[in-house]
């Protein structure tokens, strides 16, 4: 247990320090040599790279339409109707956000406009490893429908038998997906990002992944011959803001179910009530003891963070200094202090507001902003995967009207074409009017 209060402002960054990326100029440099093995050889390097690390014996890259439907065909008709259910949340949340145009006369005779357009092709990443995410399917597929992206270009690693999860395949078809490529990991981004004779070539990447993919996001994005992402991410995390009221059994599942998502994985719990750490630290112990992921959530744990306040207050500036993936609030009045809550991916009100409901299926979006971008990053929405422009019109009337201010603040900074460009119309209008 950590008393905040008695903490200098040092040993209180350290304590909100997330746990350190490994190797991080080796991980750099790994990267950007498969990056240029795959722009430099196609179709090739990604199937040299899906045969070392996931299917030896891969053919070919593109999951054809028979094996797509075999495939989710073979998905039990309980995994198939939670699937739907949560489709349908997604769906319906994500379609809620859809933007409206604006028009406005900001000017008598000059007409000002916002629409939104849906990205053309844009890539999903969904994760291999030891568990399938049918949810990530989800929660890439059905914005991108929603938004009406004309291509959609799903990639996944293979099993060794050079098929994906069932469960991924029902997702897939459900969100109206059917390109879906064999390959994960650094390959799989370079492949979007450049395109190969297969994939085309994404306008924008979405989606988790382990660290050589979060690096080779990042790495694409900062590349002209490369694509826009989502946003960048680090391991996943969860907060728990508690007080008194908090029941420590709840709290300890929450940690855990964090935590079993990787071993860089973070918990940490933020509460007023030394009995309530206390409580939740035996708690985690018994429940994390008869877990199939043990191994994982335990090495999770190691990051843990117990952490005793003495007011809400402070434990709310703790949470906001931190900004949470997760945030779970369990106190008495939860959405009281909403309006202080001001950097956290996605929050939890209340006791009955696990993380795994926004992970599975209440609406809300799993893709969040990790590792303290929570600062400056928004959850995934429908709006990622549009673009917004602008339109302006100006009449003759709305250039007599405003063409002098655009003149004068032309030659404020020296930019003489900026200037004659209004100036010449402006005196054309001058001329037909005395004509």
């Amino acid at each position: 247990m950590i008393d905040w209060s008695s903490l200098s402002q040092q040993d209180r960054q350290q304590v909100l320090s997330r746990p350190a990326m490994q190797n991080a100029r080796r991980l750099q440099e790994t990267v950007g040599q498969i990056l240029t093995e795959v722009n430099t050889k196609g179709d090739e390097a990604v199937l040299a790279f899906t045969r070392q690390f996931d299917c030896p014996d891969l053919k070919q890259l593109a999951l054809n339409n028979a094996d797509l439907n075999r495939l989710a065909d073979s998905v039990t008709e309980p995994v198939q109707n939670a699937i739907d259910t949560a489709f349908k949340n997604i769906y319906d949340f994500h379609q809620a956000q859809q933007p409206q145009s604006i028009t406005l006369t900001t000017t008598r005779g000059v007409v000002c406009e916002q629409h939104f357009s849906a990205l053309d092709t844009v890539g999903l990443y969904i994760p291999g490893g030891s568990a399938p995410l049918p949810s990530t399917v989800l929660m890439l597929g059905v914005p991108a429908m929603a938004a009406g992206c004309r291509r959609r270009v799903l990639c996944t690693p293979p099993a060794k038998s050079g098929m994906i999860a069932p469960e991924i395949a029902y997702a897939a078809r459900k969100c109206g997906i059917s390109e879906i490529y064999l390959c994960g990991g650094a390959q799989a981004i370079a492949a979007m990002a450049f395109g190969t004779d297969t994939l085309p070539r994404a306008d924008k990447i979405f989606g988790p992944g382990n660290s050589f993919v979060t690096e080779a996001k990042q790495q694409v994005s900062q590349r002209p011959d490369g694509a826009a992402i989502d946003m960048p991410a680090g391991p996943s995390e969860v907060l728990v803001l508690a007080d008194d009221s908090a029941d420590p059994e709840f709290i300890a599942s929450d940690l855990l179910s964090q935590a079993e998502h990787g071993s860089d994985s973070q918990a940490i719990l933020v509460c007023t009530s030394e009995q309530v750490i206390e409580q939740t630290v035996a708690a985690v112990e018994r429940q994390l003891a008869v877990l199939s992921r043990n191994d994982i959530a335990s090495q999770a744990m190691q990051n843990a963070r117990y952490i005793l306040t003495d007011t809400l207050q402070q434990a709310i500036e703790v949470s906001n200094l931190y900004a949470p993936e997760h945030l779970i609030v369990q106190i008495t009045h939860p959405r009281s202090c909403l309006p202080l809550l001001t950097n956290a991916g996605s929050i939890f009100l209340g006791p009955w507001s696990p993380e795994s409901a926004g992970d599975y299926a209440s609406g809300t979006n799993h893709v969040l902003p990790t590792y303290g971008y929570a600062r400056n990053y928004s959850s995934l929405g429908l709006l990622d995967f549009m673009r917004r422009y602008t339109v302006q019109e100006l009449s003759e009337e709305g250039m007599r009207n405003l063409g002098p201010a655009i003149v004068t603040l032309a030659n404020a900074e020296g930019l003489d074409a900026h200037a004659n460009a209004v100036s010449l119309r402006l005196a054309k209008l001058e001329q037909e009017n005395r004509g």
